[in-house]
């Protein structure tokens, strides 16, 4: 079905079908038999329930205003209206009832045998309605409340559906569903969040993931958050660099260039606008220019590939529950600060400072780690979580004991943390900065620092036995330490530490048109 989702994206979409309804069975509930309608249209199916007096009113009103045969609906039975005969009759005979007003109606239903049908939740011409109208009715009020707008990739499917087809902006007749409606309020939008559903759609067989649409209709994002859906058929979203500020494509994606530069299959070398072109270079790529955040968690993403030279002005990266192997191109990033690489497989930090050089909040929780070598020269960094990794020696605390900046240490659930009088032994590694450093969420207390103080003691004096033995060794490892002091003012206090490195949470969605 997603192949035939994907073919009938775009100018050449195939004459549509005609819709189908059949009555596929009956049950029965308290007191009155349910007839269960099996609605087609093209490869997509969904199921309706109603009970013959829906029929009834369905009938009554499109009597009234279609003037369609008041006899074409099959009558009443007050006298065993629930028998198993009666029933199965009436199941055929509402079938053809529903197969003749939609033969009767080819193009766009009437609304009220639209609703009956569930069109605006499954079908292209409903949804696209019901959308219209609703942003009709209170696309004013949502713009200017500034919250973030939610829709499902079914509906945005739909739009994009419905432009591709060259047809009228509003077939119905009726104003309100104007698909203008529709188009300004996406023209004006700030935030958006498009979130899809794991498995089939409401009572349907769509799988709203595997949808393709395409977000140029918005103009003016700010933000825009996605889930649950395949960025390999997501269109438009690059049209968004120039306002973006904040992204999140969580469930979605198997690569970071399915995301930043889509465009890239096009061409054998590309580059970043703005950068010097050397060899042969078949593109120049404009950067997300206003991009500052960038939240690709939990995603299929085993690399860290060159699409990061697109975003050079971000400062939040959250890459956690992804496959990442090795920590690669962030040197293009000159702006990061706050980085999430947790629960990735990460067994190696060698070199990472090349690649960090102004991080100051870095979570690797829930990786492969054994060593902490290449921490060692991180001279901006405040917060660090290594929970839930492999660490086992104490001697690997010592590539973090001598940071100059770090405050905020977390170590839970490491071989490491087992070892007798864990807490003290990692405080000490930190010498005269003990005091200043919160481990594991917890702070310090006297009776720790009394411990760790003597602890210092044992250890300069092996130290000074060092010293003697290897004096260049100390006088370059001081000299460094001198030239990398910390930019946090001295005896300024602890903040909380925090208790993961996620992404600012977006502000308050409105949810509209939701499963049946």
């Amino acid at each position: 079905m997603a192949a035939a989702a994907a073919r009938s994206f775009g100018p050449e979409r195939e004459a549509e079908p005609a819709k189908e309804a059949r009555v596929v069975g009956s049950e029965f509930v308290d007191t009155y038999t349910v007839y269960i309608i099996q609605v087609t249209d093209g490869s997509h199916e969904w199921t309706v329930k109603h009970r013959y007096s829906d029929f009834h009113d369905l009938h009554e009103k499109l009597v009234a205003e279609r003037k369609i045969d008041k006899n074409l609906l099959p009558p009443k039975k007050i006298i065993g209206k629930n028998s198993r005969s009666l029933v199965e009759k009436r199941e055929k005979d509402l079938e053809v009832y529903l197969q003749t007003l939609l033969a009767a109606f080819p193009g766009v239903a009437p609304r009220v045998l639209a609703h009956f049908l569930h069109f605006q939740f499954y079908e292209i011409n409903g949804i696209t309605a019901a959308l219209a109208e609703e942003l009709f009715e209170k696309g004013e009020q949502l713009l200017g409340a500034g919250e973030v707008f939610a829709i499902r990739p079914l509906q945005l499917y739909a739009v994009t559906e419905q432009l591709s087809q060259g047809k009228p902006t509003c077939a119905s007749g009726d104003a309100k569903t104007d698909l203008g409606h529709i188009l300004d309020f996406t023209c004006r939008l700030k935030y958006l969040k498009v979130s899809g559903t794991e498995g089939p759609f409401g009572t349907s067989n769509i799988q709203e993931q595997l949808l393709p649409f395409d977000l140029s209709i918005f103009k003016s994002l700010h933000q825009v958050e996605i889930s649950h859906c395949d960025a390999k058929h997501i269109q438009g979203l690059v049209t968004s660099k120039p306002t973006l500020a904040t992204m999140s494509v969580r469930f979605s994606a198997t690569s970071m260039k399915e995301v930043l530069v889509p465009e890239a299959s096009e061409f054998d070398e590309w580059e970043p606008e703005g950068t010097a072109l050397e060899g042969t270079v078949t593109a120049v790529i404009p950067t997300w220019q206003a991009l500052t955040t960038l939240d690709l968690s939990h995603n299929s993403i085993s690399k860290i590939d060159e699409s990061v030279k697109l975003i050079p002005k971000i400062e939040f990266l959250d890459l956690s529950h992804n496959g990442v192997l090795v920590v690669d191109n962030l040197q293009h990033l000159y702006n990061l600060v706050h980085l999430d690489l947790s629960y990735n497989k990460l067994s190696s930090l060698e070199g990472i400072h090349t690649k960090l050089g102004n991080i100051k909040t870095l979570n690797l929780a829930g990786n492969l780690l054994e060593s902490l070598i290449g921490l060692h020269k991180l001279y901006s960094l405040l917060n660090l979580d290594l929970s839930n990794n492999r660490i086992e020696q104490m001697e690997e605390i010592r590539s973090i004991g001598s940071l100059p900046c770090l405050e905020h240490v977390t170590l839970l659930n490491n071989p490491v943390s087992i070892i007798p009088d864990y807490r003290t032994k990692v405080l000490a590694q930190f010498g005269e900065r003990a005091s200043e450093v919160c481990l594991d969420n917890t702070a310090t207390t006297e009776k720790e620092l009394d411990t760790v103080e003597v602890l210092k003691a044992i250890q300069k004096a092996k130290d000074v036995k060092s010293k003697l033995t290897n004096p260049e060794k100390k006088v370059g490892e001081d000299s460094r330490l001198l030239a990398a002091p910390c930019a946090r003012p001295s005896g300024s206090p602890l903040t909380a530490a925090p208790t993961s490195a996620s992404l600012p949470q977006p502000i308050l969605s409105n949810q509209v048109s939701g499963v049946p």
